[in-house]
């Protein structure tokens, strides 16, 4: 896939669905990362299957502008993104997905991830007792009996 293409799909994914300034962002975003990547030797095509489906890059736009934050994440990184001086850091904060619990089924998954923690430090737990329990009781019965037997002795 081309960058022109690429773009195009992207554009056609976030049209009506964020305000026209939010999808020209994004698009001159991705442009310019794209011609970035070209520069420092990347080919086109390659920049671009690294990127992955425009698709899934919309949902994720989409998904993030749900959220205010993204609004001022986004404004701050083109500041930093046009001084010029961080061209290493544009590089890295371009790798960088944002993943927030802003819909329903991330919540849940993060409560079942949480509960299924839970369920398995028990089960870990009380495996460890159920295992060493024939071991420890009769230990302590024996020391109980022998503190017994040396009490009555004095």
């Amino acid at each position: 896939m081309t960058k022109y293409e690429f773009l195009q799909k992207l554009q056609r994914e976030l049209s009506g669905k964020i305000n026209v300034s939010a999808v020209q962002d994004q698009i001159d975003y991705y442009s310019q990362y794209i011609d970035g990547e070209v520069l420092s030797g990347k080919s086109e095509q390659e920049v671009v299957s690294e990127l992955g489906d425009p698709w899934i890059i919309a949902k994720t736009i989409l998904g993030a502008s749900d959220n205010e934050e993204f609004a001022k994440t986004n404004t701050s990184y083109e500041a930093k993104r046009t001084s010029g001086k961080e061209k290493k850091n544009q590089e890295q904060n371009a790798r960088i997905h944002v993943f927030g619990f802003d819909s329903w089924w991330k919540k849940l998954l993060l409560i079942l991830g949480i509960i299924g923690i839970v369920m398995v430090v028990v089960g870990v737990i009380g495996g460890i007792i159920s295992i060493l329990a024939p071991i420890i009781i009769p230990v302590f019965v024996i020391m109980f009996i022998i503190r017994i037997v040396n009490s009555r002795k004095r």
